[in-house]
């Protein structure tokens, strides 16, 4: 099994701290990983998207060009990236952001306010995490549970106030329905 993942938007959405947290969860579960990060010089509003690969064999390279998932949280991004998803991959996107469709049909397109459901709930700034809610519920990738525990245990103690909001963010996106 080998999961390829694009994360990409602006600098300040949490592009490179999702895709990290995706693969320190991989890590965590036994499997080979890559992470590489890549962001413009201006980094909070600036492009940023990152890499991820998650095998249970050796990883020949960290670049991927059509990843299995690809998530988007501007338009930018999904207009660069959604023509990349591989057939029979998942786009999620954060559709309070993103007014674009796409026409592609072999791929599945998974939309998720995640900007408004983070507003709503008094969770600025989480939205990214909504979607890691989201991924983990739709891809399967990781027990639900299991990856609580990994987020939890990558909250460094000086930052011990972020977890209640980082599980009710996840827990959000999980339990949202299309």
């Amino acid at each position: 099994m080998t999961t390829t993942m694009i994360f990409a938007g602006s600098g300040g959405q949490g592009i490179q701290f999702s895709g990290k947290q995706i693969a320190k969860s991989g890590m965590y579960a036994g499997y080979q990983v890559t992470f590489l990060p890549s962001y413009g010089p201006e980094m909070r509003g600036g492009t940023s998207n990152c890499t991820v690969v998650i095998s249970d064999e050796e990883i020949g390279s960290p670049s991927v060009v059509s990843p299995d998932i690809a998530v988007v949280m501007n338009k930018p991004s999904f207009e660069k990236f959604a023509p990349r998803v591989q057939a029979g991959g998942k786009l999620f996107l954060d559709s309070t952001l993103i007014d674009l469709t796409t026409d592609r049909e072999d791929i599945s397109v998974i939309p998720v306010p995640a900007t408004t459901l983070a507003e709503e709930n008094g969770l600025n700034g989480f939205s990214n995490v909504i979607l890691m809610g989201k991924i983990i519920k739709e891809t399967g990738l990781f027990k639900y549970e299991d990856f609580v525990e990994y987020l939890v245990a990558s909250i460094p103690p000086a930052k011990a106030a972020l977890i209640e909001k980082n599980t009710k963010a996840l827990e959000l996106g999980y339990n949202y329905t299309v």
